[in-house]
């Protein structure tokens, strides 16, 4: 019996002559987005590699089940928001990026490809997206769905590791991001470079305890702040503990990220025909 082949699914590596077939059916398409700038000292800058796989992962199987997807080539540079001082980073201004996504989706849009939904990796992406999203809906109703991969990884830690393993791992530099690039890339992961201890840092002209990016603690009223992300994190983790990261959670972490998605593209489907 011959092996079951997966859908090519990547807009990227279909032929003209095969775009001009598929896309005439207006598939749904997904616009995966993320970042690239400081993960840790033991993951990959490019954290836009995770949410394109999951978005490759949930096209295909959303396609297998009778809703054909393609995966769009994936926006690597997020908004800028607090990591300015990584050596190597690249982002785009707020009012940038929100033009480069309006644009991608008037392009597609244009050819009457009007079935997108984004899979967004970094949250500097989400005020742009937000902003198209809405632009697009005052002006004719055109709904542009999101999916925030980690906000939506965060809350399915607890059910997978339990609450109290969830809030000592979970954060920037920590999960779900690393045990997904443990279960996804573990050849680009470097585990051996995670950091040790890291104290508590504070404000250095406020002198106030530091709660969050952007935000400190004052006599427990949350302060907004414009701290990059170095005075704030230890070589660029937060409060989460990396070593408590795992290819197993990771695994765990993938597959409900790509059922959601992929159940989210059947709901899209469904409501928004071709």
């Amino acid at each position: 019996m011959a092996a079951k082949t997966e859908p090519n699914v990547h807009m990227g590596t279909i032929t003209g002559g095969e775009a001009r077939e598929i896309l005439a059916k207006n598939p749904v398409i997904l616009l995966p987005m993320g970042s690239h700038e400081d993960q840790g000292p033991h993951a990959p800058m490019g954290d836009y590699l995770l949410a394109e796989k999951i978005a490759e992962l949930a096209a295909i199987r959303a396609s297998q089940r009778g809703i054909r997807t393609l995966v769009a080539p994936v926006l690597p540079f997020g908004g800028a928001d607090w990591f300015g001082p990584m050596i190597g980073g690249i982002a785009l201004s707020q009012a940038t990026l929100t033009s480069v996504i309006s644009e991608m989706v008037a392009n597609l849009h244009r050819n009457g490809l009007t079935r997108i939904v984004v899979i967004n990796g970094h949250g500097g992406n989400v005020g742009p997206i937000a902003e198209v999203a809405r632009t697009l809906y005052l002006r004719d109703g055109t709904v542009l769905p999101s999916l925030y991969l980690w906000r939506i990884g965060y809350g399915l830690l607890p059910g997978i590791v339990g609450a109290e393993a969830a809030a000592k791992v979970s954060g920037h530099g920590a999960d779900p991001l690393t045990s997904i690039g443990l279960h996804l890339f573990p050849e680009l992961m470097r585990p051996a470079l995670m950091p040790g201890d890291r104290p508590a840092k504070r404000d250095p002209v406020l002198d106030l305890p530091f709660t969050g990016l952007g935000t400190a603690s004052f006599e427990g009223a949350e302060v907004g702040v414009p701290n990059q992300y170095d005075e704030v994190y230890t070589l660029g983790v937060g409060k989460g503990d990396p070593k408590l990261s795992s290819a197993e959670t990771g695994a765990a972490l993938t597959e409900k990220l790509t059922e959601i998605c992929a159940r989210f593209v059947a709901h899209f489907a469904e409501k928004i025909h071709a």
